[in-house]
This record gives C-alpha cells, sequence and structure tokens, in this order.
C-alpha cells in the first residue's frame, strides 16, 4: 500500500490498516527507525493499569450534576 507526503509532511493512513490496527481519532502512533525502515506501531492505551486504583463508594447522581454545573459556571466567567 502506498500514501502520498503532503507539502506539510501529513500523509493518510490507509483505510484497511485503519480498521486492521483499530485505529480511531485522538489515537497516537510511535515511529521508529529500524534497519533503515520506518516503522509506525499504535501506542497501546494502558486503561485497565488503573483498574482498582481508585477507591470509591457509592455516588450521589443529583449531587455530581450540581457539582459539575457549579464547577463548569465558575470556570467559564
Amino acid at each position: 500500500m502506498r500514501s502520498v507526503i503532503t507539502s506539510k509532511f501529513q500523509t493518510t493512513i490507509p483505510k484497511t490498516i485503519r480498521k486492521s490496527l483499530k485505529l480511531a481519532i485522538k489515537d497516537t502512533l510511535e515511529w521508529n527507525i529500524v534497519e533503515g525502515k520506518v516503522v509506525v506501531s499504535p501506542v497501546q492505551k494502558k486503561f485497565l493499569e488503573y483498574q482498582n486504583s481508585i477507591k470509591i463508594g457509592k455516588g450521589n447522581i443529583t449531587d455530581d450534576i450540581q457539582k459539575a454545573r457549579n464547577f463548569r459556571s465558575e470556570r467559564f466567567r
């Protein structure tokens, strides 16, 4: 497969590659040079490493929504 480099040194990842690697908007790619060749790899999200790292009790959705609204109104004044 081929893609063209634009005047801004950007290129498009072919659809078959994006689907195969399950890439999405905002994903990160790592670029390396290995034996004179460019190797591009998706950076794996380490979301599950944080599992059970924050301990919380039952919440109150009404209070949480109000806190978020208050924070937002203070932030954007």
